[in-house]
């Protein structure tokens, strides 16, 4: 590589929690996205957007759901301006299904992932349902994951059907993602437990998530690295691979 060449970088961020709590707050945190891939694009060689994107999506035949106009035209331009895009599904919008992939080039995966980027081995996924325990959130994803059950729910109107997951998801979302962007520590924290065990038997250098909230680095064993993403909502926060070395960074707004 030339030196006058630009270097190119690999990008991570999720849970940006789109539709919450109000159009109004979701329509300013979508404008600040805009603004940082509009920041990273010339030095962006690929980037990962790992789960969370929307608060909730369905993927209907011939529907869109309403919004985030801004961030689907500044993806597809991204794409088209041959940035590798990959997406993945979260706990909240796991039903995104094809339509990313089919309107945007974005490759898009329902689970985790092993990928080698510049001879690094990286382990990429949400977060969600992974590691110990939780055994009835991982019992309601599979339901969620279940093909009648998606065949059922897109019988309903989306008025109703998207009214009412969203309804469902805002009850509870102010004291979980309280509760999900406190470090628990390590004997508790089910990603490092994950981590820990996953490790033992690959050869992992970086393990990338998100789903919990919290911005973190942090070495686990064999000599692997922990990284959680944390979120778009308050923190904005962003991981960045040089090639080498992962920068754990902020967005100033």
């Amino acid at each position: 590589m030339s030196s006058k060449e630009l270097i190119k970088n690999t990008y991570f961020l999720s849970d940006f929690h789109l539709g919450v709590p109000n159009y109004a707050s979701s329509l300013v945190r979508e404008k600040h996205l805009i603004k940082f891939l509009d920041t990273i694009a010339p030095t962006a060689e690929a980037i990962y957007i790992v789960g969370d994107v929307f608060d909730m999506w369905y993927t209907y035949a011939t529907v869109v759901p309403k919004g985030y106009t801004r961030l689907l035209g500044k993806l597809a331009q991204l794409s088209d301006a041959g940035i590798k895009l990959y997406m993945f599904t979260g706990n909240h919008d796991m039903w995104l299904f094809d339509y990313f992939e089919t309107e945007l080039g974005i490759k898009t995966y329902t689970a985790p992932i092993t990928v080698s980027i510049n001879n690094k081995q990286f382990y990429i996924a949400h977060g969600d349902g992974l590691g110990p325990g939780d055994k009835g959130y991982k019992f309601i994803k599979k339901v969620f994951a279940n093909k009648v059950c998606q065949w059922l729910f897109k019988w309903l109107h989306p008025d109703i059907g998207l009214g009412f997951a969203n309804y469902w998801s805002g009850k509870s979302a102010g004291i979980k993602r309280l509760k999900d962007s406190i470090y628990l520590g390590d004997d508790k924290e089910f990603l490092i437990q994950f981590c820990n065990e996953h490790s033992q038997h690959n050869s992992i250098d970086f393990y990338v998530f998100g789903h919990r909230h919290y911005p973190l680095v942090k070495t686990i064993k064999n000599k692997s690295t922990y990284i959680n993403l944390g979120d778009w909502i308050s923190q904005y926060t962003y991981c960045v691979f040089d090639g080498t070395h992962c920068q754990l960074k902020t967005f100033a707004i």
